[in-house]
């Protein structure tokens, strides 16, 4: 492929899975040279607008009929298909260029979370995206995930919360998820915090402002950043901590792109799906995953509900949390000079 040569990259949401595309992104770029248009709905497109290695930012707010007329006109010479729903067959019917789908494995992910047939690969989720351009003759050059975080989005933690929270001396939490079976319960959330001897960051986005909220009332070494500052300024915040607490969200992928330890928390969804943290692979830094294993109702879905189908939600509520906290710590622990 000659340089200067156009593709598209199609993924319109969400968060994590946007983050998980960039290794993508820059290996187009350092391995072909070439100018990378990237099409994405306009609600998430903050996770990607500061990434030196897209030349254009094509957003959406509802339908791809709001773009194909300017998508039409480019004339790509490849499109890589990493979202693979019928919104973007619709966008490579429209136009007619050559290009590949990445293997999303629903009969796979189906015949698990129905029947507990475990058909799925031993393969990230990053390692599929790659399908798309091996003809291209693209290969993952294994320096993990890209998140950029642009100066005039960057705060200074110490600073807003009156010298209390210096960098590295601090835990971050994700306290929301974008179903409510892949994340802790508010109890839970607040049993963790009062565990915790070091002071502790929550983050989160407008729907859990609220929780945030009461969980900072609830203790004196929590601060609550959730609703209230921007995904770019929660980087920011992630940035600056020593390790971050998290369901199965995008704040977990920003996290391992900006190389913290991760402790990630999975409920009725398994890291089996393929989309579990995604470190460089020379960086020693790993993943503390906690689960319940060996339930029999999990997984109950690919991707998640606003309650528990059988009630019990013993996915989340029989997580160890004494555990994550002796863990947490020693991590902190670790970190200081």
């Amino acid at each position: 492929m000659s340089a200067r040569k156009k593709v598209l990259i199609i993924r319109f949401s969400s968060i994590g899975d946007i983050v998980l595309t960039t290794p993508i992104v820059r290996c187009l770029k350092q391995q072909l040279g070439a100018e990378i248009h990237y099409l994405v709905k306009e609600s998430y497109a903050s996770a990607l607008h500061p990434n030196p290695y897209i030349d254009r930012l094509i957003t959406i707010k509802k339908d791809v009929d709001e773009v194909l007329p300017t998508l039409r006109e480019i004339k790509y010479d490849w499109i890589a298909d990493l979202h693979h729903n019928l919104r973007s067959f619709n966008v490579k019917q429209a136009l007619r260029r050559p290009g590949a789908s990445f293997p999303k494995l629903n009969i796979e992910k189906w015949l698990m979370t129905n029947f507990k047939i475990n058909r799925l690969p031993d393969v990230h989720i990053v390692d599929r995206y790659f399908e798309t351009v091996k003809t291209l003759g693209v290969i993952n050059d294994g320096r993990g995930l890209d998140f950029f975080i642009a100066a005039d989005t960057r705060i200074d933690v110490q600073q807003i919360s009156n010298n209390k929270l210096p960098p590295g001396s601090y835990v971050a939490m994700a306290i929301g998820a974008g179903h409510a079976t892949k994340n802790l319960e508010d109890a839970q959330w607040l049993s963790l915090i009062k565990s915790l001897s070091m002071p502790v960051a929550l983050l989160g986005g407008p729907t859990d402002a609220a929780r945030g909220s009461w969980l900072a009332s609830q203790s004196n070494n929590c601060f609550n950043f959730a609703g209230l500052i921007s995904l770019p300024q929660s980087a920011s915040v992630i940035e600056q901590s020593a390790l971050l607490i998290t369901p199965d969200t995008g704040l977990m992928h920003i996290a391992v792109a900006l190389h913290k330890p991760v402790i990630s928390v999975w409920g009725n969804t398994i890291p089996e799906f393929g989309m579990t943290p995604y470190y460089p692979h020379d960086l020693q830094i790993k993943n503390q995953e906690f689960e319940i294993k060996n339930l029999p109702c999990r997984p109950c879905s690919k991707i998640g509900y606003a309650k528990c189908p059988k009630g019990h939600f013993r996915c989340i509520r029989d997580i160890d949390l004494k555990e994550i906290a002796i863990v947490a710590t020693q991590i902190f622990e670790s970190s200081r000079p």
